[in-house]
């Protein structure tokens, strides 16, 4: 398999922490959306990463439907195949990924854009706080290791790569009002595979 996109993309990063957790073999190929745009096109015509190759040649494109092919193959995959466990872990996983997407949308509004929306920075920054008060008050009632116990799963994975985009496109940005989401993400960062799959927050030039 081949993954194509940047480790500072929170969305590429889940899909590669998941891929070494899962033991599957891949080739990274660190792609940029910007600089790399014709390359990653020949691909996905959605221009967007995560975009994974399979060995046939089929292409998959965007991290939960990825996730979702990696989970098949997996003996013990990163979200329950059982419900209600299985929707528990996709809501705080997808709520993550909602995160990181406003993340993305608020920095792009104020580093690509001449003249900036403030109606618009302003809606990202509700969704932000929004999803972050959410999250910090799911955590805070989980007392486990993990968000749902003993085990990690999608969701803490989401969550980890999701708030250190945060941190690194928004330092602006406080969160100490979120002790437990701090806390969580800390957890995760101390792994030898987030150790691993990683790199800084490289801005678009």
């Amino acid at each position: 398999m081949i993954l194509i996109g940047q480790y500072d993309s929170p969305f590429v990063r889940r899909v590669g922490v998941a891929l070494r957790l899962y033991d599957m073999a891949f080739e990274h190929r660190p792609l940029s959306v910007f600089a790399d745009g014709a390359a990653i096109r020949a691909l996905n015509p959605l221009m967007r990463v995560p975009t994974l190759v399979l060995p046939d040649g089929f292409v998959l494109t965007d991290s939960h439907m990825i996730l979702d092919y990696l989970d098949s193959l997996a003996a013990a995959p990163l979200c329950p195949r059982d419900e209600p466990e299985r929707h528990k872990v996709l809501k705080i996983a997808t709520l993550a990924t909602g995160l990181a997407e406003k993340a993305v949308s608020l920095f792009y509004e104020r580093v690509l854009h001449d003249v900036t929306s403030p109606t618009w920075e302003a809606r990202c920054a509700l969704q932000i706080g929004a999803v972050l008060a959410a999250l910090q008050a799911d955590r805070a009632a989980r007392p486990g290791p993990w968000w749902f116990g003993a085990r990690m799963t999608h969701a803490d994975i989401a969550v980890a790569c999701a708030l250190r985009f945060l941190a690194e496109a928004h330092p602006d940005l406080a969160l100490t009002p979120y002790p437990d989401l701090i806390a969580h993400a800390a957890a995760c960062e101390a792994l030898p595979v987030f150790a691993e799959i990683a790199q800084p927050f490289v801005p678009p030039a």
